[in-house]
């Protein structure tokens, strides 16, 4: 491949985190309306080879050692478990003793093959923001035969079995989400995943804001509401 892509490094919970994204272009199992990326030409499941990994892995040495990076964020375009070297990449990383935080939308980590990578991460993010099936199907577009069911389900039996840290991110879309029998369907989603941290987000992309963003009073409402839960 080309090469890893970075964002610049910043300062959150105390950490220096770097970000860096580990494919090329969008690769994912899902092909959400909302997606800041854009459509997913390439919608996969699988793993991919994308190339010898020696020179990304040199570039990424060197940005940790640059940055004084304390965590690396592994966010990439699409879903990360598409790239076969993500195993290589982690361990990478933990040579150079620094841990990983690992973003996936979070379907794929019910499945042996993906749950073995994702269990040498420090942390790993999963993510809803659909809780209707017609809704889940309508606006993340998934790989055909994928269920919300299953995708809620898979999360709980990784984050059961998980001895990292499991961050659960919610994202709150007007029209789809925000009225109060969703609230009561995440926050059961919530008490069967147990995770380790709740975050709550809503659309910001000025492009989707205007027609799937909600109100500062309501977002409060709703964050301090799944918040609590913990």
């Amino acid at each position: 491949m080309n090469g890893f892509t970075y964002k610049d490094i910043y300062i959150k919970e105390g950490m220096r985190i770097l970000e860096v994204n580990i494919l090329p272009e969008k690769h994912c199992n899902f092909d959400c309306i909302f997606c800041p990326i854009g459509r997913s030409h390439n919608k996969i499941d699988t793993r991919k080879s994308f190339g010898n990994l020696d020179s990304s892995l040199m570039e990424l040495g060197q940005r940790m050692e640059d940055t004084g990076a304390e965590l690396i964020f592994i966010n990439s375009m699409g879903e990360a478990f598409v790239n076969d070297k993500l195993d290589e990449i982690v361990d990478f990383i933990h040579g150079k003793g620094l841990p990983v935080r690992l973003l996936t939308n979070g379907y794929l980590l019910g499945r042996d093959e993906y749950i073995g990578t994702a269990n040498k991460c420090d942390e790993v993010v999963g993510e809803i923001k659909t809780v209707k099936e017609d809704d889940f199907q309508k606006l993340q577009r998934p790989i055909e035969g994928y269920t919300l069911a299953d995708y809620v389900s898979n999360m709980v039996c990784f984050s059961k079995q998980y001895r990292g840290k499991f961050i659960f991110e919610i994202t709150i879309i007007r029209g789809c989400n925000e009225d109060e029998e969703s609230i009561g369907k995440i926050k059961d989603i919530i008490r069967e995943i147990s995770p380790d941290r709740v975050i709550v987000v809503r659309l910001e992309d000025e492009r989707f804001r205007n027609k799937l963003g909600i109100t500062d009073e309501r977002f409060v409402e709703i964050s301090e509401a799944l918040l609590n839960m913990l």
